[in-house]
């Protein structure tokens, strides 16, 4: 199973690079006119350039050319930076997984105990409560979220600030404060109904009924509905990193943060093409990776999937 699953990771990859490289070919501007910006410049100037970046070479050749060098872990230069890629996505990935680290910790700490508490006490204050949050959750997006929470504690009460990435390790948490609240609120209000859903239908199944008729405790039947719950609430809690890995664009474009999501959007209005393939390709890869550890953790948590899959 896992080595099936690595080799269509490997397939989804390689067609996920195609097809970012054909849209950027395809996408208008021009890289020309990006570097030299209103300066004017002669046609021998505007050919050698051409000529340094091939972009005179077939799309094909291009794109093999790419690859070849990206097979070995060398993803060429940002056209922009004039750095190699690699070291340009380095300089940038710490705001973005401290940010993803804390937005997903935030939401799974509060909406699943929420939405657990909601499902064993339902039709009580608590549980409308956590339905109209989550309601508000799903319904405001990020950035919207992100600007009421700018104007509410940065600007009208300037508790925190208001853009930037902070310098040193407190700074910086001090500062990814507001944007990962506004990324929890949204994940976090997907993840409490999931979890609320899934509990409530597991408090209503048969064996739920048979261990409250044998006289089982209603602590132990809660434990016993939570472990069968959990697989679900395991899923839904990676589906809910893999969105908020590709979800940091507008928050960190809101807040200024110097992250992979400020990067990818500025790079891509710029096509510099190196460094969109290797953040689209780094996405998809973390993405890939998230989806097969939330399936192996099915073995851990499921003794029937494991002995299905182990042949036993």
């Amino acid at each position: 199973m896992i080595l099936l699953r690595v080799a269509g990771m490997v397939a989804i990859l390689l067609i996920i690079s195609m097809l970012v490289f054909g849209l950027l070919y395809l996408a208008p501007g021009d890289l020309v006119k990006n570097l030299i910006g209103n300066r004017p410049a002669s046609p021998e100037v505007i050919a050698a350039i051409r000529a340094q970046y091939h972009l005179d070479d077939p799309l094909s050749l291009q794109y093999w050319r790419w690859l070849t060098r990206a097979l070995i872990g060398d993803f060429g230069q940002s056209i922009r930076m004039q750095a190699p890629v690699i070291d340009v996505i380095a300089s940038r990935t710490g705001v973005t997984l401290a940010l993803c680290a804390l937005a997903f910790a935030l939401a799974v700490v509060v909406a699943v105990p929420l939405g657990v508490l909601s499902a064993v006490r339902p039709d009580g204050w608590l549980d409308r409560s956590v339905t109209a949050v989550s309601l508000v959750g799903l319904s405001a997006p990020s950035f919207a979220i992100g600007l009421l929470l700018l104007y509410a504690f940065a600007y009208y009460l300037p508790i925190f600030p208001v853009y930037g990435g902070g310098v040193g390790p407190i700074d910086t948490l001090y500062h990814l404060v507001l944007p990962s609240i506004a990324l929890a609120l949204g994940l976090g209000a997907i993840l409490m109904r999931l979890t609320r859903t899934t509990v409530l239908r597991e408090l209503d199944a048969d064996y739920i009924l048979f261990a409250r008729a044998r006289g089982m405790r209603e602590s132990r039947v809660n434990r016993l509905a939570l472990r069968n719950a959990a697989i679900p609430i395991t899923t839904s809690a990676g589906l809910v990193l893999t969105y908020l890995i590709g979800g940091t664009i507008l928050v960190e474009t809101i807040f200024a943060l110097p992250g992979l999501g400020t990067l990818l959007d500025s790079s891509v209005l710029y096509k510099d093409i190196g460094v969109v393939q290797a953040l689209t390709l780094m996405v998809a890869l973390l993405i890939a990776v998230i989806t097969l550890v939330v399936d192996l953790s099915y073995l851990l948590l499921d003794p029937r999937v494991r002995a299905k899959e182990l042949g036993r």
